[in-house]
């Protein structure tokens, strides 16, 4: 019997339609065979034509690869200056990394409430936040904005307010690269200092794990590659005199380990000749979804007409005031279903940890109401019509009298 339910809980595991899952096709996988057979698994060829391949999709720049997201954060907000002292605002619905970023400065964080139609950090929220700062003369160094799901903020918006009150600009597009603001492309960095994308496996784009920091900063780019590195540089003229020898190079600042390895640079750059394929091909699912589920009691996305979303994640609210049902009961039925639903995201100030630093529910009002709401159904370019037949279906049924 106890097998019996064992080989039951595995088929019904093997069955689940995941939230996201990655799309590797054989011409990935060949890219990464072909640098296991070459002379660099790492610091090789591979990471400068990623970051290449990326500065010219995005009319940026510069490109600094990192071994993840929150390291591409974290040197973002180093080489920004932040440090003891300094405070930085970011989104509460967010990963955890937006926040920690400026954490692991040893400055401050504090959160901008979000617009409750786009769930990004919002600029209205943002206004009235920096009004008050200026008055107690605690305004932010940095603001870091999230493309939450890939849709971007209002960043004509937030960009008009770092020129009036001198704050620098870090736009976590983790969710968002294939995407358009205003018809450029989403990491072009014209409204921000630096954009970070991330390539997780569920992202858009993979590179098993890996991040990247975009500029048009020369400077901040070279800061930005020194600090992913060591802080080891082999440049001549940055060091405090000539090189002992050919085999010289100088720890010039305190850096860390956070490089990307030629074997991640190979994937993302294979991955890179299908992103706007997969972005689109996103974009079907998700007018899918908007149709089949236009009759149910819960709120699709909204999409701003001045982007074109990635499509990272589709979150829908649910409008509990017409379901007998709790929040709850509703994502536990899902996954009873066979459906790996999320929620993205707990607001970062109510994790312990935050708590323990002395925030409290109710600060971002707009933000709690949508984590009671929120539901992330399957989205990824391989969810075929019949996978989403049956999302839809159980949804249905979980939010039925």
């Amino acid at each position: 019997m106890d097998r019996a339910k064992s080989r039951q809980g595995r088929k019904v595991l093997t069955e689940m339609i995941p939230y996201g899952r990655q799309d590797i096709s054989e011409a990935d996988i060949q890219a990464v065979v072909d640098v296991l057979r070459s002379d660099f698994l790492t610091q090789g060829p591979a990471v400068p034509a990623f970051e290449k391949s990326i500065t010219q999709y995005c009319g940026v720049d510069h490109a600094v690869a990192a071994n993840s997201a929150t390291s591409a954060l974290h040197i973002a907000c180093l080489a920004l200056g932040v440090d003891k002292g300094d405070v930085v605002w970011t989104t509460p619905i967010t990963f955890v990394a937006s926040a920690n970023c400026a954490l692991y400065c040893s400055a401050d964080v504090d959160f901008v409430d979000i617009d409750p139609r786009t769930y990004n950090l919002s600029a209205e929220r943002l206004a009235e936040k920096l009004a008050l700062a200026e008055k107690t003369g605690r305004l932010p160094k940095v603001v870091i904005p999230v493309h939450l799901c890939g849709q971007p903020c209002d960043m004509v918006g937030i960009h008009a307010l770092s020129q009036r009150y001198g704050f620098k600009i870090i736009e976590d597009a983790s969710h968002a690269i294939g995407g358009r603001y205003r018809n450029e492309p989403i990491g072009n960095c014209r409204y921000s200092d630096i954009t970070v994308f991330s390539f997780h496996p569920v992202k858009i784009i993979t590179t098993g794990e890996g991040g990247m920091a975009l500029t048009n900063d020369a400077e901040l780019a070279k800061d930005m590659q020194l600090l992913r590195s060591h802080g080891i540089t082999r440049e001549t003229g940055e060091m405090t005199h000539a090189p002992d020898g050919l085999w010289y190079y100088q720890q010039i600042g305190l850096g860390f380990n956070y490089r990307m390895t030629d074997i991640q640079a190979a994937l993302g750059l294979s991955q890179m000749q299908r992103l706007d394929k997969l972005v689109a091909r996103r974009h079907v699912v998700a007018k899918r979804y908007d149709e089949l589920l236009a009759d149910l009691p819960l709120v699709t996305p909204w999409q701003n007409p001045d982007s074109y979303s990635g499509l990272h994640l589709y979150a829908i609210r649910l409008k509990l005031g017409q379901i007998r049902k709790t929040h709850r009961e509703v994502f536990e039925a899902m996954r009873a279903a066979g459906i790996g639903v999320n929620l993205h995201y707990i607001p970062v100030y109510l994790q312990p940890y935050y708590s323990d630093l002395g925030f409290k529910a109710g600060l971002c009002p707009a933000a709690e109401q949508y984590y009671n709401e929120a539901i992330s159904l399957p989205m990824y370019p391989a969810l075929t019509d019949a996978q989403q037949d049956q999302v839809v279906s159980a949804l249905r049924e979980a939010t039925s009298a």
